[in-house]
Formats: C-alpha cells, sequence, structure tokens
C-alpha cells in the first residue's frame, strides 16, 4: 500500500542524522508523565525525535495519516490543554468546485500516562461527491531515550497482528494499538493501513485509534491519579497582565509533569522535563519544588521524602554514592551519553543537590510544612550534614568540590553540567577537582538552615554548623573574589590547582540570598547581572559576551536559562535589591509570552535589540519543571513575599513595580491556610493573612 504523498506545502519531516541530537524547537509536545508525544506541527509522528514515548522508551516511532496521491497542507494546530491537541488538514483538490477548500481532515489527540488515542474526522463541505483512500503508516522501534537523543535510530520492529489491530514487543516492554473501524486494507507493509471512503456533500467519516504501553514490572514512577492536587491554583485577575498567562500554562506544565514515589504513592515530585529529563533529577525537582513553596508545601514534603529514601548509603565509585548524598537523577537503564560516558540507572554524581536538599527542607518548614512530618525528616537531614562534612570537601581545603569518580560520569557536577561548561574568561575549560561558587552559597545557606532546624528540633549541633558558615564566609571573600576593569566579582569556580576560574557567569546569582555575601557584595554582584553583557533583555546569559567561547547557543556558554534568571531575581529581592531585580524578571516575562508563556528549558542569548523575539534553543525540553516553576518564582519577587510560619509572620513589600497595579492574587497560602494579596491604582501591595499572623512591610528597598 502506497504512503501519503508528501508535498512542498506540508512541514518537512526532521531529518534523522546518525550522531547529531534532534531538534525540537517546531515539535508539537504534549505530556502526561511518565509518557509523552512529540510531532510535526500537524500531527505526524514522522522522525527524529518524533514519537509516543513512555517511561525513555518510544513506543511509537511513526504515525502518518493522509489521502493516498491528494497532496495536503496543513491550517491548524490548537492546544486544548491536559494532553489534548487538535490538528486540522485540508487535502488540496479533493471534491472542491471552487478555490475554496472542501474536505478537511481533523485529526484530535489525546495522551493520557501510557495511552495515545486519536480521532480522525473527515469531512465533506464541498458539493461533489469526495472518493479517496485515508492510509495509515504506523511503525514502533522500542528507542531508549539515550539513543534518540543522540541521533542514532533503531530499525523498526516488525509487528504482529492482533485481531484487527497490530502488538509489538521487546523484552517486558509491549505495545498494543487498535483502530475502530477496522481498516478496509492490511497493506504488505508492516504498519500499513487504509480505509476506503466515499463521502456526499456534508457527510463526514469518524475513526478512533488507541495504543497503549506497558511495562511488565510496571512504571519506574508512575502517575498520580487525576485527582492529586500538591500545590494550589494560582490566579492573577484584574489589569490583564501577562506574568497571569505565564503562571496559568506553567501550572498545567507542571500538572502534566507530576509523578509519584512507588515506594509511597501518595508523595508527589516533579519530574525534570520533556522530552529528554522526564523522570527523577535530585536538583531540578528541589529547585522546582522551593520555587512552588508559596503555593503549598505538600510538593516540596513529597519530593523530600522520595530524595530521602533514595539517599546514599554506601561508598560506590561506579555509582558515585556516598553516605548522605542526594542523588542526580534515576532511570530504568543505564544512559550512554557522548564521548563515551554513560550514566548508571541510579547516579549520585552531583554537587549541589544534598546542600539544596537541606535547604529546602528547611524553606518548606517555614512555609508551614507540619512538624511531624519535618521531624520524620531529621535523621536525614543529619546524614545530609554527615556527607557535606566527610565527603563534599575531599582535599580538606574548606570548599565543596567535585570530580568524577567513576571515569564515566559527569565531568561537571554542578548545574552547568556540560563539559566545558566551567571555563576561564580566556576560554580554557577549568579541570576538576572543580569548587563551584554557587555550591559554596548553597552550602553556606544549608548550614544555617540546618541549625535552625536543630535549634527548633532540640537537637544538638545547630551552633558547630554556625560556626563552619561563618567560616565559610570568610574564606570564600579571601579566595573566590577577582577584579577587572569594572571591579570586584565573585569567580564562577576555583580549578583543581586553587586558581580562579575567572569568567564572568550568571552563577553568581545564586550567591544571593544565601547570607554569603554581604550588602556591599550583593551589590557589585547586582551591577555585574544587569550589566549587557550578562542581560539578554530576555533574561540572564549563561557566560558574559565578552568570554572567550561565548555562544549565543552553547548549552552553558551564553544560552538564557529562565531558572537561573529567576533564581537571580529571586535573591534580588531577598537582598533587598528590587530595582536590579525588576528588569530580569520582565525581560522573563516578555521571553514566556514570545514562547505562548511555555517557557523552554533554554533558549538563545541573542540581545533584544538584535532580534525582538527570543531565538530557540533547537534542542531544549519543553516544558521544563523549573523553567515554569519560575512562574510562582517571579511572583514572589516581585511581592518580596516571605514566610515563617513556626513564628507566625509574612513579610511583604510595600510597593509593587511598574506595570503590577490593580491586581488579585490568590492561590497562595502559609501552613495550609488562604493568603491573599491585592495591589492599587498606585501599586500599593496590600496582604491580607491568615488569622493570628503578623504581617511586615519591607522597608529600605533599593
Amino acid at each position: 500500500m502506497e504512503a501519503p504523498v508528501k508535498t512542498p506545502q506540508q512541514n518537512a519531516a526532521p531529518a534523522a542524522v546518525d550522531g547529531l541530537q534532534p531538534f525540537l524547537h517546531d515539535t508539537e509536545l504534549s505530556v502526561a508523565a511518565p509518557s509523552f508525544c512529540a510531532s510535526r506541527p500537524d500531527g505526524r509522528i514522522a522522525g527524529g525525535a518524533d514519537g509516543f514515548y513512555h517511561g525513555d522508551r518510544r513506543i511509537l516511532s511513526r504515525l502518518e495519516v493522509g489521502f493516498a496521491g491528494v497532496p495536503d497542507s496543513p491550517v491548524a494546530t490548537v492546544d486544548g490543554g491536559d494532553g489534548q491537541t487538535v490538528f486540522v488538514t485540508v487535502p488540496r483538490g479533493l471534491a472542491e468546485l471552487t478555490p475554496d477548500p472542501a474536505v478537511t481532515l481533523e485529526r484530535r489527540r489525546e495522551l493520557r500516562p501510557g495511552r495515545l488515542v486519536e480521532r480522525y474526522t473527515v469531512r465533506n463541505a464541498g458539493g461533489r461527491t469526495a472518493r479517496c483512500r485515508l492510509d495509515l503508516r504506523v511503525e514502533s522501534d522500542f528507542a531508549a531515550m539515550d539513543a534518540v537523543k543522540s541521533g542514532r535510530t533503531p530499525a523498526p520492529v516488525a509487528p504482529a497482528r492482533d485481531g484487527q489491530g497490530l502488538r509489538w514487543t521487546d523484552g517486558p516492554l509491549g505495545a498494543a494499538l487498535t483502530l475502530a473501524p477496522a481498516p478496509d486494507h492490511l497493506g504488505p507493509q508492516p504498519g500499513a493501513l487504509g480505509f476506503d471512503l466515499e463521502l456526499g456533500p456534508g457527510e463526514s467519516w469518524q475513526a478512533v485509534l488507541e495504543c497503549t504501553a506497558e511495562h511488565r514490572d510496571g512504571d519506574l514512577f508512575p502517575a498520580p491519579g487525576s485527582a492529586a492536587r500538591p500545590w494550589n491554583t494560582p490566579e492573577v485577575t484584574g489589569l490583564s497582565h501577562p506574568l497571569a498567562h505565564w503562571l496559568d500554562r506553567s501550572h498545567r506544565d507542571l500538572r502534566a509533569l507530576l509523578l509519584t514515589d512507588p515506594l509511597r504513592p501518595a508523595d508527589h515530585f516533579l519530574a525534570a522535563g520533556a522530552p529528554w529529563f522526564l523522570t527523577l533529577f535530585g536538583r531540578d525537582s528541589l529547585w522546582a519544588a522551593r520555587m512552588m513553596l508559596p503555593l503549598g508545601t505538600e510538593l516540596a514534603a513529597g519530593t523530600l521524602r522520595t530524595l530521602a529514601r533514595r539517599q546514599g548509603r554506601a561508598v560506590d565509585p561506579a555509582t558515585e554514592e556516598q553516605p548522605g548524598r542526594i542523588l542526580h537523577e534515576v532511570r530504568r537503564e543505564e544512559q550512554r551519553l557522548d564521548a563515551g560516558s554513560r550514566l548508571p540507572p541510579c547516579y549520585y554524581g552531583t554537587a549541589d543537590a544534598t546542600a539544596l536538599w537541606i535547604v529546602l527542607l528547611h524553606d518548606a518548614w517555614r512555609w508551614g510544612m507540619p512538624d511531624e512530618q519535618v521531624a520524620e525528616l531529621l535523621p536525614h537531614l543529619e546524614s545530609a550534614l554527615g556527607w557535606l562534612d566527610r565527603h563534599a570537601d575531599a582535599d580538606g581545603d574548606g570548599f565543596l568540590e567535585y570530580v568524577d569518580s567513576s571515569g564515566t560520569g559527569l565531568s561537571n557536577q554542578g548545574w552547568k553540567d556540560s563539559s566545558d561548561g566551567i571555563r576561564f574568561r580566556d576560554g580554557r575549560i577549568a579541570e576538576a577537582p572543580i569548587a563551584l561558587s554557587e555550591v559554596q552559597g548553597y552550602a553556606h545557606e544549608a548550614a544555617v538552615a540546618a541549625a535552625a532546624l536543630l535549634d527548633a528540633f532540640g537537637r544538638p549541633g545547630g551552633d558547630r554548623r554556625r560556626q563552619w558558615a561563618r567560616e565559610l564566609r570568610l574564606r570564600f571573600r579571601a579566595h573566590f573574589w577577582a577584579e577587572d576593569d569594572h571591579g570586584r566579582y565573585p569567580v564562577v569556580a576555583l580549578d583543581r590547582d586553587k586558581r580562579k576560574v575567572d569568567s564572568i557567569a550568571s552563577n553568581m546569582g545564586h550567591l544571593l540570598g544565601t547570607g554569603l555575601l554581604d550588602d556591599d557584595e550583593s551589590a557589585l554582584v547586582a551591577r555585574r547581572l544587569t550589566a549587557p553583557g550578562l542581560d539578554s533583555g530576555f533574561g540572564l546569559r549563561t557566560l558574559d559576551t565578552g568570554t572567550t567561547g561565548f555562544n549565543p547557543l552553547g548549552y552553558h556558554t551564553g544560552s538564557v536559562w529562565p531558572h537561573d534568571t529567576a533564581i537571580a531575581v529571586r535573591g534580588l529581592a531577598r537582598a533587598g535589591l528590587h530595582a536590579a531585580g525588576a528588569p530580569l524578571a520582565d525581560g522573563l516575562v516578555r521571553a514566556a509570552a514570545a514562547f505562548g508563556h511555555r517557557l523552554p528549558e533554554l533558549f538563545a542569548g541573542y540581545p533584544r535589540d538584535r532580534y525582538a523575539r527570543p531565538v530557540p534553543y533547537p534542542a531544549s525540553c519543553r516544558p521544563q519543571a523549573w523553567a515554569a516553576a519560575s512562574a510562582v518564582a517571579v511572583l514572589q519577587s516581585v511581592l518580596g513575599l516571605e514566610a515563617d510560619a513556626p513564628a507566625r509572620r509574612l513579610r511583604v513589600r510595600a510597593q509593587a513595580p511598574a506595570g503590577y497595579e490593580s491586581l488579585r492574587i490568590t492561590g497562595l497560602t502559609v501552613a495550609g491556610l488562604p493568603v491573599e494579596v491585592t495591589t492599587d491604582h498606585t501599586g500599593a501591595i496590600d496582604l491580607r493573612a491568615p488569622d493570628g499572623f503578623e504581617v511586615a512591610t519591607a522597608v529600605g528597598e533599593h
């Protein structure tokens, strides 16, 4: 049976180039974790990274629908949310009496975890009878995610006939496809199906395709029930503001990324992103949960417990597990990366997740996580502190550093984990062991946070943690600061020889609000972040434009990551530097609008005065959890909202920045109680706190 004819009017299928990561910038992505569907804008699953995936394996690698011998033209793609997308195509010339289109093919896609349904409707609005054959071509290759990402495309798996449907198997994996009504033709090629249609004027025809995926051992991390809501729904009403649209889209995307711990299904966490990272990542899940705290503590609690159950217990160089360490990522299978690197299914190679786990526990407590839930995690807190004491500082110089102990893992183990992500100003790549600046900031904040928790729950060690933090602050000041023609600044890292890796990078924004910097140092960092070398107009570049090797399309060497900018905005707000944070926040809001309010994992770092819209990074995840959660972080920063539930106190700015007048913000919560914020026509902020809470207004902003 012949396949549908392709014409120049159609969106070309992505080229599958062996050894090159597929591009995604024009991909239509719908997510229902642990499943997602990637297709062309017209709905075709036709090559590259396209596919229906479940649990890191590609279940359908091809699903094309078209009229035999008839050129077609896509005319509409409508995202209905909650995994639903509609594609409309016009077969050119079919049953037409005038230049007006007569026949349309509607392809209505619905994605649920482990299940893809497509409803096809052919309508004839013309004055002639339409006689045609609708052909479907279906293939499965069960490709692993690392193979797809590297551009290695395996051969399709031969299907077996299963009644009027098809079935594929690959070891423990299985997939079944059914069509109703049954097709009129089963072609000589495996997966070729066809329907003979004859539609008079005004008539229509429908069929339903359903594909289900299953793994013999069940899902690694199952989807939650449809009623799961581990955070409140944020709403911004009043005068129209683009932040409201960003929050709404982010809320829907984050629901789609939600997964559960099979060891305790009531515990939820956010998968990092689709397509490449739809699983548990320590750093990503922790940061996303932290950003979401103003909407409730349930997500944070589930994330903390899920990671605590997998906290390191032994020393294993192959996985980089160490007692007390929080993991980097969990997969079902080993991941084969470029240059011979490979990661085991449960991999611990991260320098920062352990400190971030401690900080999230503290912040969740401050936002009202119940004391009994905090208390049950204190043994894990003490184990994490033990990792900081005994393993994080391998050479005893007082700084946290990392080196790949396995020889096949990640060479960089901060959030900029690409091999060229940490470099000197002259372009030289830093060599491990590496002590990252932001990791010292996280460690300082973790020590102070742990001290507060230990004191509050009557456990020893608080004074020692505070003393360690004071000493780290002094060491950092002595070793991590450099000076150039524009003044002093914190370098990105120290290399294996304790040399200052002197590039100017966005990492310095993560230091703000950690307590590692004093007021004058925070102001110096703010000036660097808002200078043209880092501020693109749509957010912070990962690397200053004056650095050798700067590339606006470099993964960590000049691109813009929304979460990175949001963390800096949040830190500026905590430091009282709202004037510096406002243009960075506005840049993110503008970028979100340009991407249809679904901010990708990253985008290109070109200046806004060159391109009026941000340029996509072609292989970026979309959605990405911490990019979506950044909308809540920006909202919190705009309001200057901070909570201390144990002391029954809330803190807020007196005045919102320009553009945030006459708004009402609901869905915020502290200790499970509602918080409402309004701004009047002048931007003055009014916070309605729960009974018994004191509200303090921030003064001395600059």
